[in-house]
């Protein structure tokens, strides 16, 4: 499975990113080896994930919500709670 995924930053902002495996990637960013963007806002929490079939339609999701304002990133957070 391939997943894609929306952590919030110690700051704040949100960050969404691709992974095979969305636990030890989440370790990843927490030990400071993760994107460079939350290098330097850490500690993350993941607070959304998504699973997909292929690489192709997960990296195409990742796009779409990268895309997207921030009050409708944290719409689809809370409709990944529900």
């Amino acid at each position: 499975m391939h997943y894609v995924y929306i952590l919030c930053c110690a700051d704040g902002s949100l960050y969404t990113g691709y992974a095979k495996d969305v636990d030890d990637r989440f370790s990843h960013h927490n030990a400071g080896k993760g994107a460079k963007y939350t290098r330097s806002r850490l500690p993350v929490q993941l607070v959304a994930y998504w699973s997909f079939p292929t690489k192709s339609a997960a990296l195409k999701e990742e796009y779409r919500i990268k895309q997207l304002t921030r009050s409708k990133k944290l719409k689809l957070v809370e409709e990944w709670k529900d």
